[in-house]
């Protein structure tokens, strides 16, 4: 018997669990489907920027993330250093203070593990009703003009499944099967370094300071490598380099040479570290040829894999699949046209690569100044990739002259569509579940718009000077904010027929 769902998701990860959250939400029936037993075990992809904690107060997951993160309200160091107790190369961030972000978001940063966020994502997907099933892999698919035929396997059982969906969510990693299958390309640069992950448990004393989030990157004169603390006291993660052009394989890397190298890490030569787990990875910095292929879209490390320097991997493909969701409902509720869809791609796509770009030159910067990174576009200011981004589709109509900027500054937010809508205190929670039309200090107009306006368009009075300020709008201009948070349109000053606009506008930026 065939399975019916409107979205298959395939993978439950960051980017796959962000996807089946934000479907669910929204009402959509999704089935995820997850080829291990559970989610992630240990803490990897840690930190969450200012983004995807908005992203997570919309989803009403944002103080359960920062629960378990108690650090990120206690700073942040981020050191280029010999050692723990070396010569210090450069400092990238002292305490944290240098990231003040309240002209454009009232909302903290987090520094949750991907262990610990995971199974917060996974626990609001059910109960919002998304169907999770572990230890399940796709074995086949097949599309066409209708939809999408996944063929399932379980991989204890060996039993198949198949399942008939409206649309594919592929979020099943760098290495993605679905992408593969698909004959989808990808392009950039393979094992930019081999790295050991080493979790370990010790008492450092003062090498590492309380309470912070304390990340080092180590040029150490026999290895390079990341060092950080976690949430759970006196355990850390170290991530040395190998090199396979030598012959090294992470078989090499026994239990008495990890700890000869974490004794020269710390400077403690009579360290008696506890190894809780050991793993290895390829760096990569690669971005597929194409996000979408028909009805199947590509998230997370299934359409981007980039250097973990900066801590942007993950939260992009939380932005990827809270993205790919809203578009994919308003298209399953037959409120805007196939052509949204292809509005993944055009935004997404340029900016996970600046994340990649970005990452790579923060490589360059923290662990291997000998990386060529000559032929990328240059690194963007990550307050700004946070948070001053800006998307160009069709999905919004954008104000001329267009300066060719990736990014704004977060200091000025000018409220120009295409960039996020300010998360101001005034508007913060009024955001991110359904269209939303900001009117500063006169809506009397825009009601009325907004509610004949064929779908679900909340209209909010907003009477405040510095929102006006912020969102560039006079009294009784208006602005249309997209259910990411993203401004779509704006009305400086009132408009003569709002209704009719609005409906225009809508027509529009839902390609219907």
């Amino acid at each position: 018997m065939t399975e019916r769902v409107q979205v298959l998701v395939v993978g439950a990860g960051l980017g796959g669990l962000s996807a089946s959250l934000f479907l669910a939400q929204a009402g959509v029936e999704v089935l995820t489907v997850e080829r291990h037993a559970g989610t992630s075990i240990h803490p990897r992809a840690a930190g969450q920027n200012w983004r995807t904690m908005e992203l997570f107060h919309w989803a009403g997951i944002d103080r359960e993330v920062l629960a378990v993160s108690p650090r990120a309200s206690q700073g942040l160091r981020i050191t280029v250093a010999t050692s723990l107790a070396g010569r210090v190369l450069h400092r990238l961030v002292e305490d944290g203070s240098e990231f003040d972000v309240s002209a454009t978001t009232t909302l903290p940063a987090g520094m949750a593990g991907q262990d610990v966020v995971e199974p917060i994502m996974l626990a609001h997907a059910e109960k919002a009703g998304a169907r999770v099933r572990f230890r399940t892999e796709l074995v086949d698919l097949e599309q066409d003009a209708d939809g999408v035929t996944a063929t399932l396997r379980h991989r204890d059982t060996g039993e198949r499944s198949v399942v008939r969906a409206d649309y594919v969510v592929a979020a099943d990693g760098g290495r993605s099967g679905v992408r593969q299958r698909l004959g989808i390309g990808t392009t950039g640069m393979d094992a930019l370094s081999h790295c050991l992950g080493v979790v370990f448990d010790a008492d450092l004393g003062d090498r590492v300071q309380p309470g912070v989030t304390d990340l080092f990157y180590l040029q150490h004169g026999d290895f390079t490598a990341g060092f950080v603390n976690t949430d759970v006291p006196n355990r850390y993660v170290f991530a040395p380099d190998y090199f396979p052009e030598k012959g090294e394989t992470p078989a090499d890397f026994d239990h008495d040479r990890l700890v000869a190298m974490i004794r020269a890490a710390t400077d403690l030569p009579d360290l008696r570290p506890e190894i809780v787990w050991t793993g290895s990875w390829e760096v990569a910095a690669r971005l597929a040829d194409r996000f979408r292929s028909g009805r199947v879209f590509l998230v997370g490390d299934a359409a981007k894999v980039t250097p973990p320097t900066g801590g942007m991997g993950g939260n992009t493909a939380i932005g990827d699949g809270a993205d790919i969701a809203w578009k994919l409902a308003a298209v399953l509720r037959g409120e805007a046209g196939d052509a949204l869809l292809d509005t993944y791609e055009a935004e997404r796509r340029p900016y996970a690569r600046m994340v990649v770009d970005t990452s790579l030159h923060n490589m360059k910067q923290r662990m291997h100044p000998g990386l060529d990174v000559s032929g990328i576009t240059k690194a963007e200011d990550p307050l700004g990739i946070a948070l001053g981004f800006r998307y160009r589709s069709t999905a919004v109509l954008a104000e001329e002259p267009d300066d060719g900027e990736r990014v704004e500054d977060v200091h000025a937010p000018t409220g120009r569509p295409g960039f996020r809508a300010p998360g101001l205190a005034s508007t913060v929670d009024l955001l991110g579940h359904s269209w939303v039309l900001l009117c500063a200090g006169d809506g009397s107009r825009w009601e009325p718009a907004a509610a004949s306006a064929g779908l679900r368009v909340d209209c909010h009075v907003v009477d405040d000077d510095v929102f006006a300020s912020r969102y560039g709008l006079a009294k009784g201009g208006a602005s249309l904010v997209r259910p990411d948070g993203v401004v779509a349109w704006r009305a400086k000053e009132p408009v003569e027929d709002p209704a009719g606009t609005l409906r225009q506008v809508l027509d529009a930026v839902l390609s219907r």
